[in-house]
């Protein structure tokens, strides 16, 4: 468990070296972390449910690295951030 200046814990441990860390399941998580530049790769399963991006709030670019379709029709995409999104 992680207390204290969470941010800067998340930080410390980026900066060790091997392994991940991961998140399961908490769009709202995903969302702090983004918003803090703390991800560096993000895969989503898309089949159904809960919007991972509010409809107001910030915006990300988002690199698509790889998609995979299972023959039950869900998605794995797997994207790094890439900075603000620019728009025409």
């Amino acid at each position: 468990m992680l207390s204290g200046d969470l941010e800067a814990r998340i930080r410390e441990l980026k900066a060790k070296p091997g392994g991940e860390l991961q998140v399961h399941g908490s769009g709202q998580l995903i969302r702090w972390l983004l918003e803090r530049e703390l991800v560096d790769e993000l895969t989503l399963i898309v089949c159904a449910g809960t919007r991972l991006f509010p409809d107001e709030g910030k915006d990300f670019a988002l690199e698509l690295l790889e998609s995979r379709r299972f023959p039950t029709g869900i998605l794995a995409q797997t994207y790094r951030p890439n900075g603000r999104p620019r728009y025409a």
